[in-house]
């Protein structure tokens, strides 16, 4: 990627759920979670990329921990990025890296909306290359949003937040 967009910096955020707190509003019919949204960096063309690095302790599981949302229906999402039982997976069925827990790691997502594509690489290792979902509105979002399956306490840690754009 050639031009940086935005970057936090070394600030580490954490973002921490327990499976009994409510959703994000009275009216929301999904599961808990605490997303860092990075407003002002919805694209609606053109090749994106977010890159951090990532933490998730030991027992943290059933939690979608990043995300690139907006897809086309009946999904709401291009790719989610899951923690089940020390694995990270692409949604809920395929693991893409294992021995997740206790670790820092480099987390780069890269999508091209027009070439429909989207990739995600470990510490620099490519370990999903797939087709997106389409959508008009994207954005990227880190963090903790409970999923199936969910452990009673949920975290990841993330620091040198950046997001991208090739130009």
């Amino acid at each position: 990627m050639e031009e940086q967009n935005f970057s936090c910096g070394s600030l580490t955020k954490f973002s921490i759920i327990r499976k009994t707190d409510k959703p994000h509003t009275r009216t929301s019919k999904t599961l808990p979670r605490t997303e860092i949204r990075f407003q002002g960096y919805d694209y609606t063309s053109g090749v994106w990329q977010f890159e951090a690095y990532g933490y998730v302790p030991r027992g943290t599981s059933g939690v979608c921990i990043m995300q690139v949302f907006g897809s086309k229906p009946p999904h709401a999402t291009t790719i989610m990025l899951r923690v089940y039982d020390n694995n990270l997976y692409y949604y809920h069925n395929q693991n893409i890296f294992s021995n997740i827990y206790d670790t820092w790691f480099r987390l780069n997502v890269i999508h091209d909306v027009e070439g429909n594509n989207v990739k995600a690489y470990i510490d620099g290792v490519l370990k999903y290359d797939g087709p997106g979902h389409e959508g008009k509105l994207h954005y990227f979002k880190c963090g903790v949003y409970s999923q199936n399956d969910g452990s009673n306490f949920m975290e990841s840690h993330w620091r040198d937040i950046k997001i991208l754009k090739k130009t």
